[in-house]
């Protein structure tokens, strides 16, 4: 699969949709806990805490839709991968709070904010 160009021009675009939604993000009044978390098996691109309840966000950027749109790119497997990461980060851890599973959607200059896009 092709990350980009030579000059990782994806991965630059990629790094500024995440800013781009942490920024959002930030002025709706949620707080940044973690960013690019790994572990075997899923990413996590962003964690938020929105008061009490930990926010494991999914960040997509789409420059085109003639592909599908950012939210039909967050499949069924996807979102197994990020539930995993996210049993693991509450593992790891030491978590034990409520947890949702939001997506942030860039797409053709419009961001996009779904709350709860997916449950666990």
């Amino acid at each position: 699969m092709n990350k980009g160009n030579a000059d990782g021009s994806a991965v630059n675009k990629g790094a500024a949709a995440e800013q781009e939604a942490v920024e959002y993000l930030l002025r709706q009044g949620l707080q940044l806990v973690a960013r690019n978390f790994r572990c075997r098996g899923g990413e996590i691109d962003l964690v938020m805490r929105d008061g009490a309840t930990l926010v494991f966000v999914e960040v997509r950027a789409r420059s085109r839709v003639d592909f599908g749109g950012a939210a039909e790119s967050i499949s069924t497997a996807k979102q197994g991968r990020i539930i995993l990461a996210a049993r693991h980060y509450l593992a790891r851890h030491g978590v034990d709070a409520p947890c949702r599973f939001d997506a942030v959607l860039l797409q053709a200059g419009r961001l996009q904010w779904l709350r709860a896009a997916f449950e666990a």
